[in-house]
């Protein structure tokens, strides 16, 4: 599901299934039905941290996972209408580097305020910080309604 790492125009959005991403998700869908654009929806997955290397068969059960976390991801915030073109994107990597590599070319990168970790009380975390501070392009952060 991999594809090339520059977006050409354009929003690159974020998504790992938190609450914050899945709104991120559905404010760059609508933003793209507006303007005409393609929504790329970026999930970053890591290998988990082992002593050596794990078998090449947990990269790729990994890599499926990931793929349909994302298309679960996709499929709940957009439902069975497409309004949009949505590339849907998993790759294995740290968020905070593709999100910003994807953002060269890209018009906008939408963003969730907090993702799954980190500390709950935190306004902005720290994917949605380093994109604020390093993307090539215009950042939306969105923020989840509160719980």
């Amino acid at each position: 599901m991999e594809q090339d790492s520059r977006t050409a125009g354009g929003i690159v959005v974020g998504v790992d299934g938190s609450p914050s991403s899945q709104k991120a998700l559905r404010w760059a869908v609508e933003q793209a039905r507006l303007t005409g654009a393609t929504v790329e929806a970026v999930l970053c997955w890591t290998l988990p941290t082992v002593y050596g290397r794990a078998p090449m068969s947990v990269d790729r059960e990994l890599g499926h996972a990931a793929e349909k976390v994302l298309a679960k991801a996709v499929d709940e915030a957009t439902g069975d209408v497409r309004p949009v073109r949505i590339r849907k994107t998993a790759v294995l990597g740290n968020a905070s580097e593709v999100l910003v590599e994807r953002s060269h070319g890209a018009d906008l990168l939408v963003v969730g305020s907090r993702g799954r970790g980190g500390f709950a009380g935190a306004l902005l975390g720290s994917v949605g910080q380093h994109c604020v501070q390093h993307a090539r392009c215009p950042v939306v952060v969105v923020r989840a309604a509160p719980a």
